[in-house]
């Protein structure tokens, strides 16, 4: 499933640790999902808790505590859970995407050119402020997009659930969750007040992907101009819809490869200043200078020997990881629909045949990835023009979407004691970097949009 580079291992002890993960994950997620959501208020915006954040932290408590540590190897096998649940998340979204699709085909020219600013504003600039904090590689899945849902699929795939890209998105995650719509409720607001953009352009650029976010956006968009509530909401839901349909195909053929070849560049420029820069130190400095930093240098790869080794993947047969993630699903979805029902057994058999042949089309194609295959084929057979379309759609309403998302994030949580050292390194570093992202992509869509908007006019 993964291109890590990571080295993975299929054993018999991986196996029967997944027995005591999986029920480990099932408390926790049935907990989180009975506690439900939390919604602080702070008088300028709310922040809205929900269950997978609580999974998230619960998950990651467990996985750090010291009165009975959470063994290495059963964090492996939490983390290798996880890159197949987000198959299963990115399956029940591309059920949202197909019964919209006709409102992609009426949205104007402005409104699909916009997205450009949504999905590289990230890179323009955020990425460049991470590799100036010196963030590491966690710098590519910090800012190739927003990093909501999809994005956990999209780096675990081509990284790898333990990769420092996809801790990046990890970070970029929780930062969102927890601040982003209280950032931009803040930062519409100005801009909005300002009044020099049209309501339709800065309804398009709150947009960003994230329910929660357009949300806050729009309602600071309407406290300035209230006679156009109608049209800002609209344009709005419309706009974040594109955002997350658009998102998996950009993000994989052009946001995510762009983003780790910028990268690259900017640190190949970084590496060969601070090379020449030792250099010319070391040539000043006496010889016990030298031994001190030769020793710090040994120290430097001893301990990075040591991230190595824990970040070791376990691989996991796939219908072993089906089968424990569509239980943990089954159960957590049973209680967030308050109530255990045939139709949840039906939507997760519908996105287990869909996620089964996705696989092996992308392994028969090779060039064309699980998740474009799982993407595309949910997105046709939910829209108007299948014939089932009714039928399955109603089926996989039956599953919550949010349920999915807390058993993707426990697991994730449990798996990142591991990761502590790396994930300290990012520390308070995402977040300006999350200021930036949010910032970037909000204006620059708008900019764009307010342009595409007078073209049209």
């Amino acid at each position: 499933m993964s291109t890590s580079t990571q080295p993975a291992r299929i054993d018999k002890a991986g196996a029967r640790l997944t027995l005591p993960v999986a029920a480990l994950a099932f408390v926790i997620a049935i907990a989180v999902q009975l506690i439900g959501q939390a919604k602080i208020d702070l008088g300028i915006g709310a922040i809205v808790i929900f269950p997978m954040v609580w999974g998230l932290i619960l998950g990651l408590l467990v996985s750090i505590q010291k009165f009975k540590p959470l063994g290495l190897d059963l964090q492996r096998v939490a983390a290798a859970l996880v890159g197949v649940a987000v198959l299963l998340l990115v399956a029940r979204l591309a059920f949202n995407i197909g019964p919209s699709l006709p409102s992609l085909i009426k949205a104007g020219p402005a409104l699909l050119l916009q997205e450009v600013g949504h999905l590289l504003g990230t890179i323009a600039l955020a990425l460049p402020l991470a590799v100036l904090l010196r963030m590491g590689k966690a710098t590519v899945g910090a800012t190739f997009s927003l990093d909501r849902e999809p994005s956990f699929a999209m780096v675990s795939e081509k990284y790898g659930p333990d990769s420092d890209q996809y801790r990046g998105v990890l970070a970029m995650y929780v930062f969102g969750t927890l601040f982003g719509a209280v950032f931009i409720t803040l930062l519409t607001s100005l801009v909005a007040n300002w009044k020099i953009f049209d309501p339709l352009a800065l309804a398009m650029g709150a947009g960003v992907g994230s329910g929660s976010m357009m949300a806050a956006s729009s309602a600071s968009i309407i406290a300035a101009y209230p006679g156009d509530q109608e049209a800002i909401l609209g344009m709005a839901a419309v706009s974040n819809l594109i955002t997350t349909i658009l998102g998996v195909y950009v993000g994989i053929y052009i946001a995510l490869p762009l983003a780790d070849r910028f990268y690259r560049v900017l640190t190949r420029k970084q590496t060969r200043e601070a090379a020449a820069v030792t250099a010319g130190a070391t040539a000043e400095r006496g010889a016990a200078d030298v031994e001190r930093e030769e020793a710090q240098a040994e120290e430097n790869r001893r301990f990075r020997e040591q991230v190595a080794e824990s970040s070791a993947a376990i691989k996991l047969p796939l219908w072993l990881s089906l089968s424990v993630l569509t239980v943990l699903g089954i159960g957590t979805a049973s209680v967030a629909a308050k109530g255990f029902s045939l139709s949840i057994i039906a939507g997760y058999g519908i996105m287990l045949a869909l996620v089964l042949v996705s696989i092996a089309l992308s392994k028969v194609t090779r060039k064309i990835s699980a998740i474009v295959y799982i993407t595309t084929i949910g997105a046709y057979i939910s829209s108007p023009w299948f014939f089932g379309a009714a039928a399955l759609t109603s089926v996989i309403k039956t599953v919550d979407f949010l349920s999915i998302a807390t058993v993707m994030l426990t697991l994730a949580g449990l798996s990142l004691g591991k990761d502590i050292p790396l994930l300290k390194n990012i520390g308070w570093k995402i977040i300006p970097v999350g200021l930036v992202a949010i910032t970037a992509s909000f204006l620059l869509s708008t900019v764009i949009a307010q342009f595409a908007l007078g073209l049209g006019q």
